[in-house]
């Protein structure tokens, strides 16, 4: 109960400070466009919001833990979307920003993209992958070596 608690405090923090928030105060939510764009906007926005829910479902249920590095998992988590991409969550908030841009046409939430996508990607190599390899040694360099950080794998991953 503690790490489902911990992770919806988080998740209203962090996804949605970054998809939300941040967005918010540069478009301000005002006129956002239809057609081609504005269809595959809302898609991104959708597709990007469905994939941080299961992840951080997935923190709590198989990792007994929270994404927040303040409260980590007690266990890797490897299951889900995680067999696909090492970080689902990332991509999934990446994903609901650039739906934004698309939808309110906003060069200033595609600058926010770059920025968050700079930092994101700096703490999971100055901070997270290192924290991670301490915390699970062999089981996560096996994980890391099979499964991509970036841009989603075919195939699930398997432990065994």
């Amino acid at each position: 109960m503690r790490a489902a608690l911990g992770t919806l405090v988080f998740f209203v923090l962090a996804p949605g400070g970054n998809a939300v928030l941040v967005p918010w105060l540069i478009t301000g939510w005002d006129d956002p466009y239809s057609g081609l764009l504005g269809v595959l906007g809302i898609a991104l926005i959708v597709a990007g919001t469905a994939v941080v829910v299961a992840s951080f479902v997935q923190f709590v249920v198989e990792g007994r833990g929270t994404p927040a590095p303040v409260a980590p998992t007690e266990e890797l988590v490897v299951g889900g979307l995680y067999r696909y991409v090492r970080n689902p969550m990332y991509v999934g908030v990446a994903s609901a920003i650039a739906g934004q841009a698309l939808l309110f046409r906003s060069v200033g939430v595609t600058v926010w993209l770059i920025v968050f996508l700079v930092a994101v990607i700096g703490f999971v190599k100055g901070y997270e992958e290192p924290r991670l390899a301490e915390q699970f040694g062999a089981s996560y360099d096996r994980y890391r070596a099979a499964v991509p950080g970036w841009w989603p794998r075919i195939t699930p991953y398997r432990t065994r």
